[in-house]
Order: structure tokens, then C-alpha cells, then sequence
């Protein structure tokens, strides 16, 4: 298969899941950011910490080893997807979605081609639309980052709304 093709399917696969399943994408933005944020702090220790929850873990689970950085990654954005189904309500709601779900797609490339195995990251990394996406990754993080600030911000809860408002009595 095509590294464009690997790279696009990448991209499209969670922006199509979180369309359909109407899941908020902002917060599952903020997953891969959170599991950004573990791979790099948790899993240089990764050794350290099976070892003391498993007599066995010490040395199966090595440091360098992607399936690790993988799990720890994509873990927190699956589990947010999960919890998250149906969370979406109205077309309005689903087409401001649509922006923070492009940026969860272009953000899980950026971070998981890096952690591949290394004749498929060699074959995407080597590849021209790779080039592009690296070129522009700046521009990607930030207005995926403010998009999805934006979507949160805008979908916030009205106070006194609703059928959950004070009673008179």
C-alpha cells in the first residue's frame, strides 16, 4: 500500500468514527495531547513501572519499544471516544465538530508515524506529502489547538436553561 494512502487513511479513519458516532472531537483532541504527554513522560520509565505491578514485567516492556508509546498514546483518545458516544446533539453541533475532527485526524499522524514500525515509518517519512504535513505541523497543532478551545468554549452549558433549572415554589 501507498504511504499517501497509509498517511490519508490516518487521517480520515477518526474523522469519519467521530462524525458518525457524534463524539465530541475537541475533548478527543485533548486525549492524544494527554497521551502525548504520557509518551513522553511515562514511557522512558515504562520498565520501572511493569516491574513493580508484575513479577514478570521487568524487561518484556522495553523503553524504546513504539507499541508501548503506541498504547500509551492512543489509549486516553479510544477510552474518550468511548465515554463520549452520542455526546453531539443537533446538525449545528455536528458541522462545528467537523473542524476539531480534522484536527484530531492531522494530529494522530503527526504523532503516529513517528512511533511506526520502521520500514512503514521509512516509507511515509521518505514519501512527499510527508514533507508537506512536517512543513505545515505548526500551523496544524496551533489552529487544531485553538479550533478546538473554541468548540469547547462555544458549547459550554447555558446557566438557568433547561429542564434542570430552579423551580418556583
Amino acid at each position: 500500500m501507498s504511504p499517501e494512502i497509509i498517511l490519508g487513511l490516518i487521517v480520515i479513519a477518526p474523522v469519519v468514527v467521530l462524525l458518525l458516532l457524534r463524539i465530541n472531537a475537541a475533548l478527543v483532541f485533548l486525549s492524544l495531547c494527554l497521551g502525548s504527554v504520557l509518551v513522553q513522560f511515562v514511557a522512558p520509565n515504562s520498565n520501572t513501572y511493569l516491574a513493580e505491578f508484575s513479577k514478570y514485567g521487568y524487561g518484556v516492556v522495553k523503553a524504546e519499544n513504539n507499541t508501548v508509546r503506541l498504547i500509551l498514546l492512543l489509549v486516553p483518545a479510544v477510552l474518550t471516544a468511548v465515554f463520549m458516544i452520542r455526546t453531539v446533539r443537533g446538525k449545528g453541533r455536528l458541522l462545528l465538530n467537523a473542524l476539531p475532527a480534522v484536527g484530531v485526524g492531522l494530529l494522530a499522524a503527526l504523532l503516529i508515524v513517528p512511533l511506526m514500525s520502521a520500514g512503514l515509518r521509512y516509507n511515509i517519512v521518505n514519501s512527499d506529502l510527508w514533507s508537506e504535513v512536517r512543513k505545515w505541523q505548526d500551523l496544524i497543532v496551533a489552529a487544531s489547538a485553538i479550533v478546538c478551545l473554541f468548540v469547547l468554549w462555544v458549547q459550554r452549558p447555558k446557566t438557568g436553561e433547561g429542564k434542570h433549572g430552579k423551580h418556583k415554589g
